[in-house]
């Protein structure tokens, strides 16, 4: 599988919500940079992640636009996010079901068909403003 079809297939587990799809495609020291947060390495780590994030949030990925490197290991992608803010999340703002639309961006390193390394970015302060902090 070329990265481009690993990063397409990783973002259609997520929108899917399958997690088991979507952690079977991660190295299992996969590096996971958290947008303006820290460092995460291993797949049960990213599994602690998603567990975090699927009870705070429920977000749909459109307009997926992926590039690919011409050695083939690296990638990035650029999308829109749809969610709604179910529980809320320690250090941010009160959740209350509200819903946002945020551009948002990953880079990626694809080592034999995995991704081995992923860096989140989206504007915080945006999504801070949508949902009412």
């Amino acid at each position: 599988m070329s990265a481009g079809e690993t990063i397409r297939a990783y973002y259609d587990a997520f929108n899917r919500g399958d997690v088991e799809d979507f952690l079977a495609l991660l190295a299992e020291d996969v590096v996971h940079d958290i947008n303006q947060g820290g460092r995460e390495v291993g797949r049960e780590a990213f599994r602690a992640f998603l567990e975090r994030m699927n009870r705070s949030y429920r977000e749909t990925l459109t307009d997926i636009a992926i590039l690919e490197g011409a050695d083939g290991t690296r990638g990035a992608a650029e999308f829109i996010v749809h969610g709604e803010y179910l529980q809320t999340d320690a250090g941010l703002p009160e959740a209350r079901g509200q819903k946002y639309v945020l551009p948002a961006g990953a880079f990626f390193e694809i080592r034999d068909g995995k991704v081995a390394r992923i860096t989140n970015y989206y504007n915080l302060n945006d999504w801070i403003a949508q949902v009412g902090g």
